[in-house]
């Protein structure tokens, strides 16, 4: 039997199964509003969830058994769940401590808190200790090849597959410690997309609600210019420009990673120039900012006192997205070979280098780990911060439920 068959007999199978547990539900349970009203895909997405966890426990009980060769091949699995469930508690229980300790303001906002959003604040907080004391938490330098260590140690610490307890993460093609490494690319990947948003943000937001204000042929011309560099895929234009910029970096000796930085933040404001602007246009008409027109208040007082404020919460859930998408685009360029430059560590230039070892993921699992410990950390972020966003907007939607 064909595997798209095999797929299509499971979901049917599952379709049957949703029907008759409603069926069953609603002539057990005839009077409750939930059974009786329950939607055919609200059934059909118990059945798939009760399914999800039972092949979750099957293969985690694959991953723990005893024949080493059975246990090897589903060891990515174990160790995803385990994860999982570690991070669901921590994640509640960090949520449980901000209802109890604080201010009045901090434990009111935990408790409106859903579990994702607390799940994602305590991943950032991680990072940003991670990125701010890498120099004291990393066992070795981000560039060090240890001495009489070899190359290429297997992840896990199991020295029966090639591991070394020493380094639980293994060692790359040229002997550095791949932990100490992933902890300094959370100072640079992350630490420098932080820094080219907060530009992006700086550039962006200043001319848009610059462009709010005064109208006219500024916001023309601001408005057209941005369409123009809106209208080329930011990935390829940051490539083109990443390129020309690796000629030139070294003949006027600036390094590539501020070319990086600017070139980014250059394209990235586009898309806040665009809801500065408006954003900007909502608040110039109101009342207030005519009193202060006429109170003679300049430029820079209608923009940083009155429309800044009042513009808060809309620039911050930006603030989170475009995080992400500086985050992914870095680590994309670094991939490329064109984005944050050795010697220091960097996620995406982790994963181009330790690539080739996926190759033996059907029959070594554990020597496939090696570039996705990147690749998880880079995705663990970009999740972590989408789930605070959206919380954020759902806080400054007004919605309660």
């Amino acid at each position: 039997m064909s595997g798209f068959v095999t797929v299509v007999l499971f979901f049917v199978g599952m379709a049957v199964f949703a029907w008759a547990f409603r069926s069953v539900a609603r002539a057990l349970k005839p009077d409750e509003p939930v059974f009786r009203d329950m939607p055919y895909a609200t059934a059909f997405g118990y059945i798939f969830g009760l399914v999800a966890i039972m092949g979750a426990i099957w293969l985690y009980a694959l991953s723990r058994d005893a024949d080493p060769l059975v246990a090897n091949k589903y060891f990515f699995a174990g160790k995803a769940m385990e994860a999982f469930v570690l991070f669901t508690i921590a994640a509640w229980l960090f949520r449980v401590v901000g209802r109890s300790i604080g201010t009045n303001g901090s434990r009111k906002l935990f408790r409106q808190m859903p579990l994702t959003a607390s799940f994602g604040i305590l991943m950032i907080i991680l990072y940003s200790i991670a990125a701010i004391f890498a120099g004291v938490i990393a066992p070795y330098g981000q560039d060090e090849i240890i001495q009489g260590v070899a190359a290429n140690i297997v992840p896990g610490g199991n020295p029966a597959i090639g591991g070394n307890p020493e380094f639980p993460l293994g060692t790359d093609q040229l002997g550095r410690d791949l932990l100490s490494r992933l902890i300094y690319g959370a100072q640079n990947t992350v630490g420098i997309a932080f820094v080219t948003t907060l530009l992006a943000f700086f550039l962006g937001g200043s001319l848009g609600f610059l462009a709010a204000v005064l109208g006219g042929w500024f916001d023309q011309i601001m408005s057209r210019a941005v369409d123009v560099l809106m209208a080329i895929p930011s990935l390829i234009f940051a490539l083109l420009l990443m390129t020309i910029a690796a000629v030139w970096a070294p003949r006027l000796g600036i390094p590539l990673t501020l070319f990086m930085v600017v070139i980014i933040a250059v394209i990235d404001s586009t898309r806040v120039y665009r809801l500065a602007r408006a954003v900007g246009y909502n608040i110039v008409v109101m009342d207030y900012i005519e009193a202060a027109k006429l109170r003679g208040e300049g430029m820079g007082y209608l923009i940083f006192k009155e429309i800044l404020p009042n513009a808060t919460a809309p620039l911050l859930a930006e603030f989170g997205l475009r995080f992400c998408f500086v985050f992914l685009t870095i680590a994309s360029l670094s991939f490329l070979g064109v984005g944050i430059q050795p010697p220091l560590a960097d996620w995406g230039t982790m994963v181009r280098d330790l690539a080739q070892f996926i190759n033996f993921a059907a029959f070594a699992p554990q020597v496939a780990a090696a570039p996705l410990l990147a690749a998880g950390a880079i995705a663990l972020l970009t999740v972590a911060v989408n789930f605070v966003v959206d919380w954020m907007l759902h806080r400054s939607s007004g919605l309660k439920s």
